[in-house]
């Protein structure tokens, strides 16, 4: 039944959205040609295509804003307030295109979301829409800015990301990349402002290895111009280190569905995908929960699951395949679980495949925060089964082709595309990236040897079964040992 679902999904244009988010990626994509050559610099079409965005808004609240500020950026005037209009306005369209693919994905997996709950004060209480919302509220802060609680910390954020913008990426050097690093050194000092830490410690890792970027002959256009979307917006006073959301306290059964794994040079996350059954025995919840470690670039493949270990319980359940439960652990509107591991225990074994057929299509997902809902970020379980694998690695659902996205899969676990080529059935996270959807896999259902096994990307969490790379453990853990000895040395000096 999901392959007839996800084959009418796939039959349509810009992943079944429709005509607007064809005509509002046409926009992005006019915005996002003016930061590659830099907004010092705007011929006549890009110009054009700056307030063309702004155009695009002329009957909101954020109409005049917007159009200030195109206006001034197309004269010379760029200043921090007009682009941080602009980038509100830049992931309200983006965040409109990920409205109507998410919808489109949801009405073709018959799966109901919960509504964003708007806070007091929030412009969505007055009509707006989530996306709107978001672009109100980071022009809001702009215009209106408040104490800074972190010193001039945000202010060098927003410095650094306005000389991007103005030089463009075909004007970065090492010298304007490395301004960065004194930033990101303060950003790591303050415990809220480590999110926006990371990622601006990633955007500049990415310019500095593509240095220099005026040669290239391709860039990550979308995905920069993203990257610096959200840095500017999350380096508003007040948007991190302001007052949060009331989380909700539940307990129940958590099912795992598999692990997400995100990792670059410094940090690694490690993404936990599940249905909630809560104890009071309500609605089952699609969730998540995610724990994150510091790390350096030496440290990889299995190695990195040593990072975690004070999350024992929640390891234990990823390699044993087992449930969890839960008691008073917080639960954010967005589906995300604060995790605490001394608030669960592991229990039964729950096979991710058995989850997945019974658990998941009656299972509640959770609504968008506004400043998520941009395309690329969509990532919703589903379980594929009945298809035949191509020999490019796509699944023939007998109507239509589903990409699988193999690069995802994380080198400190089994699931390797070998074993997803051979797989009868698939738990994998549904992604729109590059104008199609795409499938990564979580966990698999396959025939080795004769006999059918499942694998799942989270098996080896505490630690390999396979041989060879058991060995290749042994040596990372060896040089993990040195840099933790090495550091508690500097410490006791």
């Amino acid at each position: 039944m999901l392959a007839v679902q996800l084959t009418a999904l796939l039959g349509g244009d810009s992943g079944n959205a429709g005509q607007g988010a064809e005509e509002a990626l046409a926009l992005l994509d006019g915005f996002d040609d003016a930061l590659v050559h830099g907004l010092a610099r705007l011929a006549d079409d890009r110009a054009d295509a700056v307030a063309a965005l702004a155009a695009a808004f002329a009957a909101t609240p954020l109409g005049d804003r917007l159009a200030e500020a195109a206006g001034a950026v197309v004269s010379g005037s760029i200043t921090q307030e007009h682009l941080t209009a602009l980038a509100g306005g830049r992931v309200a369209l983006s965040g409109a295109v990920h409205d109507a693919l998410l919808d489109s994905l949801d009405t073709a997996l018959g799966r109901e979301r919960a509504e964003w709950p708007p806070a007091p004060g929030d412009p969505e209480t007055a009509g707006g829409s989530a996306a709107q919302s978001a672009a109100q509220s980071a022009a809001q802060s702009a215009a209106h800015p408040a104490a800074q609680p972190v010193g001039n910390v945000l202010g060098g954020v927003r410095s650094w990301l306005r000389e991007l913008a103005i030089t463009g990426w075909r004007g970065v050097d090492h010298d304007l990349v490395s301004a960065a690093d004194q930033v990101i050194e303060a950003l790591l000092a303050v415990p809220d402002l480590r999110r926006l830490a990371v990622l601006l410690d990633g955007f500049a890792a990415e310019l500095r290895a593509s240095c220099p970027i005026g040669s290239a002959e391709h860039l990550p256009v979308r995905r920069w111009a993203d990257l610096w979307t959200r840095a500017l917006l999350l380096a508003q006073d007040g948007v991190l280190t302001g007052e949060p959301r009331p989380a909700a306290m539940v307990s129940g059964r958590l099912l795992v569905l598999g692990v997400d794994v995100h990792e670059h040079g410094t940090a690694v996350q490690f993404q936990v995908h599940a249905v909630l059954e809560p104890a009071d025995g309500g609605t089952p919840l699609l969730a998540r929960t995610s724990v994150t470690a510091a790390k350096v670039d030496t440290i990889v493949g299995t190695a990195l699951w040593k990072l975690p270990q004070r999350h024992k319980v929640l390891l234990a359940a990823l390699a044993d395949r087992r449930s969890i439960e839960i008691a008073d652990m917080p639960l954010l509107d967005s589906g995300d679980l604060v995790w605490h591991d001394d608030r669960a225990f592991v229990s039964k074994p729950a096979d991710p495949l058995a989850t997945a057929r019974l658990c998941l299509p009656g299972a509640l997902a959770p609504a968008v925060p506004p400043l998520d809902r941009a395309p690329v970020r969509i990532a919703e379980p589903v379980l594929v089964e009945g298809y035949k694998v191509t020999k490019d690695g796509s699944f023939d659902l007998g109507g239509a082709m589903l990409a699988v996205d193999a690069e995802r899969l994380p080198g400190c676990g089994p699931l390797t595309p070998k074993l997803v080529a051979a797989s009868t059935a698939c738990v994998g996270l549904v992604r729109w990236d590059g104008g199609r959807w795409t499938l990564q896999p979580l966990a698999v259902q396959a025939t080795v040897k004769r006999e059918a096994v499942v694998v799942a990307t989270g098996d080896w969490a505490l630690g390999p079964t396979d041989p060879k790379a058991a060995k290749a453990e042994a040596r990372a853990a060896d040089a993990e040992a040195v840099l933790r000895e090495r550091a508690g040395r500097l410490l006791r000096r």
